[in-house]
Formats: C-alpha cells, sequence, structure tokens
C-alpha cells in the first residue's frame, strides 16, 4: 500500500470505536439532556450533536488537531506544548477537561506502544509528568501526525469520531436503534466536512469555542441523581 496507505490506516486505528482512548464513558453533557427530556428521539440528537461540533469541537478541538498535525510533522515539541496549554485554558467545564485529558494520556500511551517515535514518546513523558494537560485533540494530531496524516483528513476522522462518541452514548440513554444512529451520522456527514476544511486551514489563533448550553449541561451532570457517564 506504500506510506500513503499506511497513514490511512493508522487514522483509521486512532478514530476506530474499538481505539481505548475511553470515549464510551462519556457523554459531554448529554446524559443531562435526556434526563431533562431535552433530547428524546433522533431529531434531538442530531441537534445536539451539531450543537457541539459547530460550537466547540470543529472551531475549537479540530484547530486544535490541525495544528499540532503540522507541528507534529516538523518536530516542533515546544509549539505542541503551547497548543495543549492554549486548549486547556479554553476548558471551562471540570468534567469536559478531565474527559479530554483521560482520552489524551490514553491515546499517547496506544500510540507510543505501536511506534518506536522518540519525539511522540517525549510528548507523553511531558504528558505523563504532569507537565503539559495532554488534551485529547493534542495528542491525535500528534498521533495522526507522526504518521503521516495530513491535517484536512486528521480533522474529518477527529470530528466524525466525535459526533460517533455522541452517538454511541445516546443508543445507551434512550430508545433509539443502531439504524436511527447511522442515519444521524449520516446527515452530519456535510456538517462535518465543512467544519474540517475550515479547522484544516485555521492557525492557532483562530481556536475559538462558544457552547454555553453545552457547558451548563456538563456542569449539572455532577449534581444527577443518577449517572450512567462520567461526563
Amino acid at each position: 500500500m506504500g506510506r500513503q496507505g499506511s497513514s490511512l490506516l493508522a487514522l483509521l486505528q486512532l478514530a476506530d470505536g474499538l481505539f481505548p482512548a475511553g470515549g464510551f464513558a462519556h457523554s459531554l453533557g448529554l446524559e443531562t439532556y435526556v434526563q431533562a427530556g431535552l433530547v428524546k428521539d433522533r431529531t434531538d440528537l442530531e441537534a445536539f450533536v451539531r450543537a457541539h461540533l459547530e460550537g466547540s469541537a470543529g472551531p475549537s478541538d479540530a484547530v486544535a488537531v490541525a495544528t499540532t498535525v503540522r507541528r507534529a510533522t516538523a518536530d516542533d515539541l515546544q509549539a505542541c506544548l503551547a497548543i495543549d496549554a492554549r486548549l486547556d485554558a479554553m476548558r471551562v467545564v471540570p468534567e469536559f477537561s478531565a474527559a479530554s485529558r483521560q482520552m489524551g494520556r490514553q491515546t499517547l500511551r496506544v500510540a507510543t506502544a505501536w511506534t518506536k517515535d522518540a519525539w511522540l514518546e517525549a510528548l507523553a513523558e511531558r504528558v505523563d509528568a504532569g507537565t503539559s494537560p495532554g488534551h485529547y485533540a493534542v495528542a491525535f494530531g500528534a498521533a495522526a501526525g507522526r504518521a503521516g496524516v495530513s491535517a484536512d483528513a486528521a480533522t474529518g476522522a477527529y470530528l466524525y469520531a466525535t459526533a460517533a462518541m455522541l452517538v454511541n452514548a445516546a443508543l445507551r440513554l434512550f430508545s433509539i436503534g443502531q439504524l436511527e444512529g447511522q442515519r444521524t451520522l449520516a446527515e452530519l456527514r456535510p456538517c462535518i466536512a465543512g467544519l474540517a476544511e475550515r479547522a484544516a486551514a485555521a492557525e492557532l489563533d483562530d481556536m475559538w469555542s462558544f457552547s454555553p448550553g453545552l457547558e451548563l449541561a456538563g456542569l449539572r451532570h455532577a449534581e444527577l441523581h443518577m449517572r450512567l457517564f462520567r461526563s
């Protein structure tokens, strides 16, 4: 398959639902919306996922993925640490920040296990030592960049994986079948493609996030009487 084929396989592995990043334990506020009766069917779910993608994951996380891919490809560790710090400063919900850090650490542990890459190991060491947060978008972008994945491909895969994680959470939270879940992901393809394209062309200073409703749901999640997810 050559290097391009190998890079594609690495990206598919990173974005696969079976990849042990720990996303199965998080709903990113969806559980709060479901318990409040605000998300109860496929239409509501699509609106929730779209809001998360357009207000947070697309203009914030995906931009971090793209800029990290470029810096990792250029062997610029300090720049990747700066991206990680910027992303950390933008996280205002403790549960969301903890989820991102946990998934980032897991991603780096797996990625450094499948390849002996000194640069990636140096990033993982900083995260393990606690000198850098190790957010998921940065870990994903670093692993993808070191595998030769382009910024536009990495952003698309990251956003799709985020949408799939939320749909999978919905399957466990309320009555929606696999067929409706896949229909939701199909309907979101144009949204994901557009956000990925914009994120891939963006720079670090272009990062922004505005999703107050989702952030309030994240803050209220800790107070729910019964919880299936950690966020």
